[in-house]
């Protein structure tokens, strides 16, 4: 048994789950998750919490076991509160706009870097260099964030590009003239 997976899920006020035997749906006031589930997992509510369980005592289940739970873990936090991930942006002339489901980023190359911002997610621009994504699913909020920041990662030398806020980078040093 995973030490993850036998931790129940509290259920918020507010939040609605609906189980099948492969996936779980989690309504709440921020939208709607549908969640599969990894083979061998099952979900069953208890007392206002969720519960992840084994549909057999198997060693090659047991490593579903916690996934499973973390996955609908997530789902029920995404709809209840949201995820966000905060970027910020270093350099001189390096900003972003956003316009519509587009954003304008001006990362010291030739041309603007545009980039399409999926459905369900949201990119707010404060004081044009820092950029919060936002979402309800987790997986995704992630994946956009990992996706704007490799439009220009963070330079080990001159501490320029796009990099998560609170990201501590290891300074190189540069060849000496002696």
């Amino acid at each position: 048994m995973s030490r993850v997976g036998k931790k129940p899920i509290p259920i918020p006020e507010g939040v609605t789950v609906q189980i099948s035997p492969s996936a779980v749906e989690v309504t709440g006031p921020h939208g709607t998750l549908r969640q599969p589930l990894p083979p061998g997992v099952l979900v069953e509510v208890n007392d206002g919490t969720l519960e992840a369980k084994l549909e057999r005592d198997d060693r090659a289940l047991s490593k579903f076991h916690g996934l499973g739970r973390s996955l609908v873990a997530n789902a029920v936090t995404g709809v209840s509160k949201g995820f966000k991930k905060e970027l910020d942006i270093v350099g001189i002339g390096y900003r972003a706009k956003a316009t519509g489901r587009q954003l304008t980023l001006a990362l010291g190359y030739s041309h603007p870097v545009l980039f399409d911002i999926p459905e369900g997610i949201g990119v707010t621009v404060d004081k044009q260099t820092h950029l919060v994504v936002s979402g309800v699913d987790r997986q995704a909020v992630g994946q956009v964030a990992a996706d704007i920041r490799r439009l220009r990662k963070p330079d080990p030398y001159k501490q320029k590009g796009i990099r998560y806020t609170g990201e501590v980078l290891k300074k190189k040093v540069g060849k000496t003239g002696a």
